[in-house]
């Protein structure tokens, strides 16, 4: 059985995320990670930048005028910004399982409102919705605005105590969908806006539906390529599947069985059979809730103990700074835009050079625009508390 040592998995982490050496375009950046985490809109681009060196142009019109990346509501309930090819396959297992969550959520706590048969009362609204969208694409405050029902208010999910309109969790049942996509962007490229608009009128026709299978099947074989070696408790995370689900999706790709450095059974791509050498070093920086950091659920190999220093309560990383496929730091911007690394071990010379390289290029990019994020890491808040900046 093949063995995969802590070494080869961050040299793999180089070459296979397109980290060490640049990939020719952005949709080669976004399939060499299977997709990206698009919960924040600038992560979309950071990410995207990270490994292809492209300018927010390029990425827009990837997004919005080619729009052969797109985003949809897939793995945990979360956002990522998938290859248009991979949109079936998604739509039919991670989102399908998503959807029947929220429509279930939804219903309950509109029979909890008082309003009688929640699940007819979802499928309704749910038309209406679709209908005004094929209509106008629209936000969500113009489609409230079209179509009073959204406006009702009903428990907030998760808040039973506070009401909330319903209009964003309706669009969020259709999005996950796929029925209507998040389309152009009617706020700057830091800041999600979507225009709802229906799947076939924004890529010109509707890319299907694999079934729940089959769609597992090549989620899993495009992460296998991505993120391989894994274990199954990696899979079910990052897909928010059951154990079941994983496991039959493994036996379908015909996954090949190996061993961590640590004598963990995992799990290959079945043509991934070479031995991943690097031999070369490299530095990037990446944004919050990155797929490399988001990648695997158990993330010693490239995380070792910093871990409090980055990661929020809930699990969620903010900026990294990666030094030969080792998470050794994160990074800031100044209020004129300027990037600084903040490291969270000693580096080497090496390291600090590499790493203020990319800090300088990443300034550049940014051309003087600053970008919050909601996810800052334990380390940064707790300097600016204590008034370190």
């Amino acid at each position: 059985m093949r063995k995969v040592t802590d070494d080869e998995r961050r040299d793999r982490i180089g070459l296979r995320h397109a980290l060490a050496s640049a990939a020719a375009c952005v949709e080669d950046a976004v399939r060499a990670v299977t997709c990206l985490h698009a919960t924040e809109s600038s992560s979309i681009y950071l990410s995207a930048y990270a490994r292809s060196r492209a300018d927010r142009e390029s990425i827009s019109d990837a997004l919005f005028g080619r729009r052969t990346v797109v985003r949809q509501l897939a793995m945990r309930r979360t956002v990522f910004a998938f290859p248009v090819d991979l949109l079936a396959a998604a739509r039919g297992s991670a989102s399908a399982r998503v959807v029947r969550q929220l429509t279930a959520r939804l219903a309950k706590d509109a029979e909890l409102a008082g309003i009688d048969n929640g699940p007819a009362w979802v499928a309704d609204r749910c038309a209406e919705a679709l209908a005004a969208i094929r209509e106008a694409p629209g936000t969500t405050a113009q489609l409230r605005a079209r179509l009073p029902e959204l406006n009702a208010r009903i428990a907030a999910e998760g808040r039973p105590t506070e009401l909330a309109p319903v209009g964003s969790r309706v669009l969020s049942v259709l999005a996950a969908g796929g029925s209507v996509i998040r389309g152009d962007n009617a706020g700057r490229w830091q800041v999600s806006r979507p225009v709802w608009t229906a799947v076939e009128q924004w890529l010109g026709e509707d890319p299907g539906v694999l079934d729940e299978r089959e769609g597992y099947r090549e989620l899993v074989r495009r992460w296998l390529w991505s993120f391989g070696p894994g274990i199954e408790d990696d899979l079910g995370w990052w897909l928010g599947a059951t154990k079941t689900a994983v496991r039959r999706a493994l036996d379908d790709v015909g996954a090949m069985p190996a061993l961590l450095e640590d004598g963990t059974p995992a799990w290959l791509h079945p043509d991934d059979e070479e031995q991943v050498r690097l031999g070369e070093d490299w530095a990037a920086l990446l944004p919050a809730l990155d797929p490399t950091t988001m990648g695997w659920r158990r993330r010693d190999f490239y995380l070792g103990d910093h871990g409090p220093h980055l990661f929020d309560g809930a699990g969620n990383a903010g900026p990294t700074a990666w030094w030969n496929g080792r998470i050794v730091g994160t990074w800031t911007q100044q209020p004129d835009g300027t990037v600084r690394v903040v490291p969270i071990e000693p580096l080497s010379l090496a390291a600090a050079a590499a790493l203020e390289e990319e800090a300088a290029k990443l300034t550049a990019w940014f051309d003087g625009e600053v970008v919050a994020s909601g996810y800052v890491p334990p380390i940064v808040r707790g300097r600016a508390s204590r008034g370190s900046g």
